[in-house]
């Protein structure tokens, strides 16, 4: 019997996928992809012969069930999603029916779309002494989130925001993240898909943010990143300050 290989997609442009994870696709003789999010042409890797399912209209059971017939079959199946799974990726219960079934796997990462968005925009989520963490979150939907996560409690904290799936609510968004302690004048942006090539770039601040995602059709596939890591203001690290002193080198006093 042969193992189910769990694959990140990454972000969207093709050549994101690492390279383990290439020859993973490349060598799969069933490939069970996210066809609503995952780019096409990635599926260009796949040799010739090998079956392609699209899950977007499979249940779990379903998925499941090829995945268990491919195996004991010993062809060699790959599960490709988007970005990277850990994410907002549905792999744990897919995982967890596996090992009900005496199936083994292996999971290997992928680019997530938020690395993909900050690397667009050429910015870094964690600026010294602007911010030093990052929180990753979505907006409760048909898929609650716990009253503790909510957008207002998290925004209390002001550091470098990511909300993911949540671009349909954009003006309650908003509402939200103002109330939590963000001002109007917060820098905002909205990407929509990433590196694909129709990607869609918008940047604002949360007074204005949401008009211009309006303006620009923007409901869906997107992320809302937010914080002072988008503005003005930074400051340089000491990693690389020729007075600051570390491991691997000595500073210089009143170095330049």
């Amino acid at each position: 019997m042969t193992i189910v290989s769990f694959v990140g997609a990454g972000p969207g442009d093709k050549d994101l996928i690492t390279l383990k994870g290439y020859r993973r696709l490349a060598d799969a003789d069933v490939v069970i992809y996210a066809g609503s999010l995952v780019n096409p042409e990635l599926l260009d890797y796949c040799k010739a012969g090998a079956k392609l399912s699209d899950s977007k209209g499979m249940t779990l059971g379903q998925i499941i069930d090829e995945m268990a017939e491919s195996t004991k079959a010993n062809k060699k199946v790959v599960r490709l999603q988007t970005g990277d799974f850990s994410i907002y990726g549905s792999i744990r219960e897919q995982i967890e029916e596996l090992k009900k079934r005496s199936i083994d796997y292996e999971c290997i990462p992928g680019v997530s779309s938020f690395l993909g968005a900050a690397s667009q925009m050429g910015v870094e989520y964690t600026v010294p002494e602007v911010a030093q963490s990052v929180i990753i979150t979505r907006m409760a939907g048909r898929t609650p989130v716990p009253d503790s996560e909510s957008l207002r409690s998290l925004a209390a904290h002001k550091t470098s925001m990511v909300i993911f799936l949540s671009v349909q609510g954009i003006r309650k968004v908003v509402r939200e993240l103002i109330a939590g302690g963000y001002t109007d004048e917060t820098p905002a942006a909205v990407i929509y898909k990433a590196t694909w090539p129709d990607e869609k770039m918008v940047k604002g601040t949360l007074g204005d943010i949401a008009d211009k995602v309006k303006k620009a059709g923007i409901s869906r596939t997107a992320l809302i990143m937010v914080g002072e890591f988008l503005g003005d203001e930074y400051t340089y690290s000491k990693l690389y300050d020729a007075s600051f002193t570390h491991t691997y080198r000595k500073g210089v006093k009143n170095a330049k």
